[in-house]
């Protein structure tokens, strides 16, 4: 099976902080992927690697088998357009309705001039294909409704529309349930699973909630400080690889303080 990603010594920093710190990893077509670890560990910043929108600072970086740091901008974009992205709050325009919000997934493969006639006057076939997608996430009757006036829940779902409108070989998707409650949560990423296993997209998410990882990811990949200190599936994560992912030093616990 050909890889979906492929890192090799990858480091990204931001002045003094390193974010990501030679990281070594390969994630194959159609997998599903949790990245965990605590806050600041650097999950955020390698969904933004994977996504192309940050560039390493040194190592090497394949997504879907092309080398990034060897695209122009024109390749660089048609590779983004097969990569969705759900970020860490969703991204979405409150103002506008969910089929505005949706029809924005198929931006980066449009011209500006089409886009905005889209997102203004939505075709016929969008539509309806945007409100099979409404259906399938459970909120078809939330096709022309403000975003404003939708839950946490609903919005989520908005946004992994917008995503599957997309057509995207991969699904990255930053802390999508930080927001809403854990049986909400539980059922956004039941279904993100679902549908990724159903349509064959590749799934990466980051998640802090341990259990939902464990539930429905067959993979998981453990960060600290920028580094990998877990990669495997969730019965052999042992209380050895929790204390090493989540345990507090003395100093981070008078940082904390």
């Amino acid at each position: 099976m050909s890889s979906a990603f492929q890192l090799h010594g990858v480091t990204c920093q931001f002045g003094d902080l390193v974010a990501v710190d030679e990281v070594s990893l390969s994630v194959k077509k159609g997998e599903r992927v949790a990245f965990i670890g605590p806050s600041g560990s650097g999950k955020t910043t390698l969904i933004r690697l994977l996504n192309t929108m940050l560039v390493p600072d040194s190592g090497e970086l394949s997504a879907l088998g092309e080398p990034v740091a060897d695209l122009g901008v024109a390749s660089l974009r048609d590779l983004r357009v097969r990569i969705a992205t759900m970020p860490q709050h969703l991204g979405l325009v409150e103002n506008l309705t969910a089929i505005q919000n949706v029809v924005l997934g198929r931006g980066g493969s449009r011209s500006t001039i089409r886009s905005i006639r889209d997102l203004l006057f939505p075709s016929s076939r969008d539509a309806q294909e945007i409100h099979k997608l409404l259906d399938r996430v459970g909120i078809e009757d939330k096709l022309y409704t403000a975003i404003s006036k939708l839950s946490g829940g609903q919005k989520q779902r908005v946004a992994i529309a917008r995503a599957l409108f997309q057509n995207p070989e991969v699904l990255l998707a930053d802390e999508p349930v930080s927001a809403v409650d854990p049986a909400r949560a539980r059922d956004t990423v039941k279904l993100l699973t679902g549908l990724s296993e159903e349509l064959g997209f590749t799934l990466c998410v980051s998640l802090h909630h341990l259990e939902l990882a464990k539930e429905f990811f067959p993979r998981l990949i453990g960060l600290r400080d920028g580094r990998i200190v877990f990669d495997g599936s969730p019965e052999s994560l042992n209380e050895t690889e929790l204390d090493a992912l989540y345990q507090l030093s003395a100093e981070e616990m008078m940082t904390d303080a």
